[in-house]
């Protein structure tokens, strides 16, 4: 039987809302299925709303995230990445990196002036 319209739609929706509000801890896709009720292929759903993975949008989630944290509070990459639930300062410097361009020191140097 095929879902409703607009179900696969509130089920995005309500993956989006628990990963913007629990983007510093860890999860699986089947926790998060679960917690939408969707289906864990149901990921195809997810990636047309949003262009990317559930586990990708968190990375952007913690990294918009570090870059505020670093611009705004003038925390150090080391901290932020840490209060944005890195564990690993390299990790969170090559994805930085990747996204933005710069390592943060830099982007965020750059950003200042």
């Amino acid at each position: 039987m095929p879902s409703p319209p607009g179900a696969n739609e509130n089920r995005v929706a309500l993956s989006l809302t628990w990963l913007r509000e629990h983007f510093r801890e860890s999860f699986s896709m089947p926790e998060l299925a679960r917690l939408a009720n969707m289906s864990v292929s149901t990921n195809r759903a997810f990636r047309r709303a949003t262009s990317v993975s559930p586990p990708q949008f968190q990375k952007r989630l913690r990294l918009y995230e570090a870059q505020r944290l670093m611009l705004m509070e003038n925390l150090d990459a080391r901290s932020a990445a840490s209060r944005v639930g890195y564990e690993s300062e390299a990790q969170f410097s090559r994805e930085y990196k990747r996204l933005f361009g710069l390592p943060p020191f830099r982007d965020v140097s750059s950003l200042r002036y």
